[in-house]
């Protein structure tokens, strides 16, 4: 097995109890199962993984509670995972929010993002694999395209770690790939009384999913669960592992 493909199996392993036990057959049993095995408490977050069907996203096993690769060394994570952001998200992915998602990947939670902030929001999803900016702007354009059409999705090509700073503050950003450290770039962008969530990677290279919350302008951090992503990492380094 391939050291990505190893990663990416373990990422369903998280302190969720019983999150593996959530896929289905259809886009609607797998969100029901999430919800059944308690991976989320929000209802927003559940008609907004209702609404945009994974299947949209990924050919490989959309609706299994793991995660499948997307092509140029990249994944879609677990939908347990994405039902967890949405869900520490929620109170931040609020109608006319604007909300960042990093490692936009094929498209999804960038969406599903977008369906929580209404069409009076803004999310940017931030990929340095241009083929995947092509790529998620293609599987949107199949039931979504009104989001790229109005602006309510952005989709751009850079290095998520720099963030965009064209259009912060945000109110809510995710990352999904797993950094070495919180980006300062990151933070600064973090609207007042915003929340960021990012898999962070510690000195002893164990990563750990976290809460990051700009409060009176200072960052409050906060350990929620242990995950294991794959890093993020640079075009170049991501293009070789690809090649």
């Amino acid at each position: 097995m391939r050291r990505l493909e190893f990663i990416s199996t373990l990422i369903i392993f998280t302190t969720r109890s019983m999150a593996w036990r959530s896929s289905g057959t259809s886009n609607k049993e797998l969100v029901e199962n999430l919800r059944k095995n308690h991976v989320f408490a929000s209802q927003r977050a559940y008609d907004a993984m209702l609404a945009v069907d994974r299947g949209d996203f990924t050919r490989n096993d959309p609706y299994q509670d793991a995660p499948q690769r997307i092509g140029y060394n990249a994944t879609i994570s677990a939908p347990h995972m994405h039902a967890a952001a949405l869900d520490y998200l929620q109170n931040h992915l609020v109608a006319g929010a604007n909300a960042l998602d990093v490692g936009s990947g094929s498209g999804y939670l960038t969406v599903c993002m977008a369906k929580m902030v209404g069409s009076s929001g803004t999310v940017v999803g931030i990929e340095h694999m241009g083929e995947l900016v092509e790529l998620s702007k293609k599987n949107i354009e199949k039931h979504h395209k009104e989001m790229l059409d109005s602006g309510n999705v952005v989709l751009v090509e850079g290095d998520g770690r720099q963030g965009f700073a064209e259009k912060a503050p945000y109110n809510a950003i995710h990352v999904g790939a797993a950094a070495k450290g919180v980006p300062k770039a990151l933070t600064d962008q973090l609207a007042e009384g915003g929340r960021m969530m990012i898999p962070v990677e510690g000195e002893d290279g164990n990563q750990e999913f976290m809460q990051i919350d700009k409060i009176d302008g200072k960052i409050e951090k906060k350990t929620v669960e242990h995950v294991i992503y794959v890093p993020l990492t640079s075009r170049d380094k991501q293009w070789s592992g690809h090649r």
